[in-house]
Order: C-alpha cells, then structure tokens, then sequence
C-alpha cells in the first residue's frame, strides 16, 4: 500500500514537472520572438481564420441556394407528372432538411474537423438520441404510413385526435389543417397514423341527417307531405338513393321526424342550412306548430 502511494506521488509530481518545463519553454518561446513576429504570426493566423470564414460563408450561400433550385425542381417534375399533392409536400420538406444536413457536414469538414471521427460519433450517439427524439421519429414514420395507405390526403376535410379542418399540408412530422375560421391546426403524424380518422371528403357522397319535432295532434301524414315537398324542389338533393321520412321517437311533449337525404359531399352544408331555413318558414303556414316543453299538474280536489 504505501509503495503505491509513493509511486503515485511519484508519477503526478513527474507529470507537474513535465507540464511546467513545457510552460515555461512555450514562454520562453514566446519571449524569444521579435514585435515583427508576432505581428507577422498574428497577421497570418487572422488571414487564415478570416479566410476561413469567408469561405464557410460562401459555401452557406451557394449550398442554400443550391438546395432551394433543388426543391424548385423537384416541385416542378412532380407537378409535371401529376404527383399527388401529399406527396408534393412531404418530400419537398424531407429534401430540404437532407440538403441542410449535407451542407452542415461539408462545412465541418472545411473548417478543418475530421468528417470521419465526426460521423463516427454522430452513429455512436445515434441510439441516445434516438431514445431521446423517439417521439419525432414516431411522427416521421407515421408520415411514411400516411403516405404509403393515404387514409387522407391534401384537400380532404378530416376529423382526427379533436380536430378538425381541411387537410393543407403532409409534412415529414406534422400535418397541418385549416379549419372553416381559417385557423391552421398542426397535427403530429404519429397519432393520426395510428388513430382513429373521420374523412368526410372519402366518398362523393354524403347523407344528411334531419330531426324535426311537431306537436302532438298535428298530422304526421301532413308532416311527411310537406317534408317530401320541400325536399323535391331542391335539386342538389339526390333521387337515389330515395329520401327517408318516418316518425323517429314520441317524446314527452313532442313527434319527432327522422328525415335523411343524399346529396354530393360538397352540398352537404348548404342543404342542411337551407333545410332546416325552409321547414322553419313553412311548417307554420301548413298549419304544423313547433312543440314546447310542457308539464301537465293534476291538482286533487
């Protein structure tokens, strides 16, 4: 134990020793050189550096401007051959972030860093940020999923994780929507790859769904008529499928009528508002009466 301790004390004072001859050799180096050159030392170091400055810049410059005519491309092929817009987006945004992560390695490699060593980190410390980005990763390989099995694509009005709005952009990690208030909503992919998605643009035609109360003792039959009257003067409602009108529930102070109808997906919304507009407007004049609430009190005598 003790001759350990001794060689340990040994081998730091030796390595104290070696540091201060190489200090005090550096110094005497240092004091042994003329104004002239140190100016002179100093004048090429800061050539150098400036040099290598000007020459990161330049290759920033020239590397972003050639990752942009890139996209530019790209973009412009994929739109001379029809590819569909989800795609269009998503692999404009992957390119740009591939160009971005060449160019970062070129300059490392100018600035004089071992591109070798540099790149064997980065696979070394792959795992840990893997662990630690698995999040990311997640959505990047939903976006693959979303544009492999295409459950929506650009254009289509989805409802998806609590949102909902019109598909604008498939991005690497998120798709943006944009709702009728002209929000934009960013949605991570890997959710919307592996939950549940309500597309309504899917079909081309849609059903629209009616619950129209009348008061007891009114005419159903009546009901039914006018109903039938209303809907076939509206030409964006579909014959075919036929229009579904029956009595859907007697409720304590009210007749309900389930009505149903098909339309083209893009009617949908204006059907349902001019609808409900005209059974407002002429039910009264048919002599149909909208039901309240009511309670009925037996009192003993």
């Amino acid at each position: 134990m003790i001759l350990n301790y001794i060689m340990a004390q040994a081998a730091a004072a030796a390595d104290s020793l070696a540091n201060k001859v190489s200090i005090d050799a550096a110094m005497s180096s240092i004091s042994a050189l003329t104004v002239e050159e140190i100016v002179k030392y100093l004048t090429s170091a800061g050539l150098t550096i400036g040099a290598t400055i000007i020459k990161v810049a330049l290759i920033w410059i020239i590397g972003r401007w050639l990752s942009k005519r890139l996209v530019t491309l790209v973009k412009k092929l994929m739109v001379k051959k029809n590819t569909d817009a989800s795609i269009q987006t998503f692999l404009v945004s992957l390119i740009d972030i591939v160009a971005l992560i060449v160019l970062l390695i070129i300059i490392i490699s100018v600035v004089g860093i071992d591109t070798s060593s540099f790149i064997a980190l980065f696979a070394s410390a792959g795992v840990a940020i893997g662990m630690a980005l698995s999040g990311t990763l997640q959505n990047f390989a939903g976006g693959v999923m979303v544009l492999l099995f295409r459950p929506y694509k650009v254009g289509d009005y989805i409802e998806a994780q609590g949102q909902a709005g019109t598909v604008k952009e498939i991005q690497i990690f998120n798709t943006l929507l944009q709702t009728p208030d002209n929000r934009i909503i960013i949605v991570p992919n890997g959710p919307l790859s592996t939950g549940i998605i309500n597309n309504y643009s899917r079909e081309t035609t849609r059903r629209v769904d009616f619950s129209f109360s009348i008061s007891y003792g009114d005419d159903f039959e009546l009901a039914k008529k006018v109903l039938m009257e209303i809907i076939e003067k509206d030409a964006r409602i579909l014959k075919t499928p036929e229009p579904f009108i029956e009595l859907g529930k007697m409720n304590a102070s009210s007749i309900d009528i389930t009505v149903r109808v098909w339309c083209n997906a893009a009617d949908y919304w204006g059907i349902f508002f001019d609808m409900n507009k005209s059974v407002y407007s002429t039910f009264p004049d048919k002599g149909l009466h909208f039901p309240y609430n009511t309670i009925t009190v037996n009192m003993p005598k």
